[in-house]
């Protein structure tokens, strides 16, 4: 993995993640300079350094865009602005859970993601899955093509956004392939957790279900052909959800996570590394929790044993064989067994091909691209089958 921070694990991956999610080098760079002695006190001390020197070219970006609309440069000023709301993204992730500015920078990149669609992304759109008495907050991104189309469920993980799949490309590739693409934030992430209290919960085909009910009222939508993605905690949420959620027609566990409450205990232990700052503030804002035992405890239920069995489904796991966050040995333990899926598949990165870190984001397109291939490829025969 490509090391701005030397010794500094969690910076460097918000760097990696975000020079392979359409970030620009000499931008990075310029971001992350003034920081770099910061990042030598560890990943927790200097994190409200690295929000000011990356909303620092945030915003630069977006005041070149505001000259370049002015200008009647819409597409020019449609660009800057997806990368600006990229590198707020990964600097808002990088804060204290109750960091003073970290709602209002949430709410900025909100506001500069929505605005860019409107200017180069029209297909993409802010959308609410009606969800107990409130809502998930998503995008939805129609492929084109006359008829109603397939489409996958994206769901991301512990401390990733609805905005870093955007940035990750995948609905763009996905929709090449004439599938539409559903992000959503679910419970415990982005703004379902940030603006609406929503916390994290082991049932997630609860999620799901609302999902797939909102999908099914589409025209547009293939109510047959809908599918499942989740990378990071999503390995956990989305094999889950695809166990006893029958009306979705593949999963995919892009980074495996079968069983995430072993790996909480060893963090606790200083085993393996944390995929964000001030990480135990982090987990127990996501669920809900105002102590340790009791999160421990809880998290103990977070894992697969018992339930892969269950997918009755195509099942891809695809996970690096260099992961320092999640052991390879969890990728091996969901695909085994999965016995009932009528076709399961291993998929391990390595690191000569790259993608071998946590979900690949080291080589983020090359994970990307080939789980977008698998979907199509699975989508295209189940259509055959019917």
């Amino acid at each position: 993995m490509f090391e701005y921070f030397p010794g500094n694990y969690v910076w460097n991956l918000s760097v990696v993640a975000t020079l392979n999610s359409g970030g620009l080098i000499d931008e990075v760079d310029r971001a992350c300079r003034p920081i770099r002695d910061a990042a030598q006190r560890g990943e927790d001390a200097g994190t409200r350094e690295f929000l000011a020197a990356w909303k620092a070219v945030a915003q630069q970006l977006e005041d070149s865009a505001r000259e370049d609309l002015a200008a009647g440069h819409r597409r020019t000023a449609g660009e800057k602005l997806q990368r600006a709301s990229n590198y707020l993204a990964q600097a808002e992730r990088m804060q204290a859970a109750g960091s003073e500015e970290r709602i209002a920078t949430y709410q900025h990149l909100l506001d500069i993601q929505v605005e860019s669609f409107e200017l180069i992304d029209p297909a993409t759109t802010r959308v609410e899955i009606p969800f107990g008495d409130s809502a998930l907050p998503a995008y939805f991104s129609q492929a084109p093509g006359d008829g109603p189309r397939p489409v996958l469920i994206m769901f991301n993980g512990l401390d990733s956004t609805k905005e870093h799949m955007v940035a990750s490309g995948t609905h763009h590739e996905l929709a090449a392939r004439g599938i539409s693409t559903l992000m959503v934030d679910c419970p415990g992430s982005g703004e379902a957790l940030r603006l609406r209290g929503l916390k994290a919960q082991i049932d997630t085909e609860v999620w799901a279900a609302a999902c797939v009910d909102w999908l099914e009222q589409r025209s547009d939508v293939d109510a047959g052909l809908i599918g499942l993605v989740g990378w990071s905690l999503g390995g956990y949420y989305a094999p889950r959800a695809a166990a006893y959620e029958k009306r979705l027609a593949l999963v995919v566990a892009w980074g495996a996570n079968h069983d995430w409450g072993a790996v909480q205990r060893a963090r606790v232990q200083r085993e393996g590394e944390r995929p964000v700052p001030h990480y135990w503030e982090h987990v127990l804002w996501v669920w809900g929790y105002d102590d340790m035992d009791s999160f421990l405890d809880m998290a103990d239920g977070v894992n697969l044993e018992g339930v892969v069995e269950e997918i009755t489904v195509p099942f891809l796991v695809a996970h690096g064989e260099g992961d320092r966050q999640i052991p390879v040995a969890m990728a091996h333990r969901s695909y085994d067994q999965a016995v009932n899926s009528p076709k399961r598949e291993l998929r391990l990165f390595t690191a000569d091909e790259g993608a071998t870190e946590h979900i690949g984001l080291d080589h983020l397109p090359w994970v990307r691209d080939f789980i977008c291939d698998w979907v199509a490829d699975t989508f295209a025969e189940l259509k055959a089958a019917r």
